[in-house]
């Protein structure tokens, strides 16, 4: 049977004591099936990954005891995605699937063709804690309030941020990763369904710090492109072949 694993913000440190939230208590209760005694496994973004021990287990109600520190803080990851808000159940699915890749930052942005402009990050949150609880990382991706894709560039700090397009006019994506510099970081961003407007691949063209690329000869939908990214990104520049 597999240890739960829990994110709390809390401190932890040896023999001192933190709750855990009533969604966790239940989850630990009523779907785990666990009682005080039994073993789970917690992080918190900054303390490392400590074994520990269910004191106290009710219906909303549970604490728990870190015993000992059984993995150390690594560092925050710096790659970000950048993702032009779509339909809800493929939002919840890129931010899962870019916890599990190991993505810092996760960006909802408008675009001209965004079909909503309305994105929930509250629950973007909480999948990718769920998420990252599940996939063994030791931090939790922030999820930025969404803003219109030209007010991020125009604030944008550098970082190279390479982006996906559809009309495959530019060099393939593994090209561009390759060429990045070693633990630099990087940003991945797709647009929405029905693509970039010329005008918006245009503005994006004209920045220093942006690469356009294709993903290939076929059309990706939104989500697919943005896991396919990734997955060339961390593969090629990032973290995917480090041992």
């Amino acid at each position: 049977m597999s240890t739960p694993r829990l994110y709390l913000d809390q401190p932890l440190e040896e023999g001192q004591e933190v709750p855990a939230t009533p969604g966790q208590a239940h989850y630990l209760g009523g779907v785990m099936r666990r009682a005080p005694g039994d073993a789970v496994l917690l992080f918190n973004g900054s303390d490392g990954e400590w074994a520990g021990r269910i004191v106290l287990l009710r219906k909303d109600r549970c604490s728990i005891i870190p015993e000992r520190q059984i993995r150390p803080q690594d560092p925050a990851p710096a790659c970000r995605l950048l993702m032009a808000a779509v339909k809800r159940d493929a939002m919840d699915w890129m931010a899962e699937k870019a916890t599990e890749l190991g993505i810092g930052l996760i960006q909802p942005v408008l675009t001209r063709r965004s079909i909503t402009d309305r994105v929930n990050t509250a629950r973007l949150g909480g999948i990718a804690q769920e998420a990252a609880e599940q996939c063994g990382r030791l931090t939790v991706p922030r999820v930025a309030a969404v803003a219109p894709l030209h007010a991020v560039l125009d604030a944008w700090d550098g970082t190279p941020l390479l982006v996906g397009d559809e009309r495959r006019e530019s060099p393939p994506l593994a090209v561009a990763a390759r060429a990045l510099q070693p633990g630099v970081p990087w940003a991945w961003l797709v647009g929405p369904e029905g693509g970039f407007e010329r005008a918006e691949l245009d503005d994006l063209r004209r920045r220093a710090f942006v690469s356009t690329t294709s993903l290939g000869p076929r059309i990706l939908r939104a989500e697919t492109a943005a896991l396919a990214g990734l997955a060339v990104l961390q593969a090629l520049a990032g973290d995917g072949n480090e041992t």
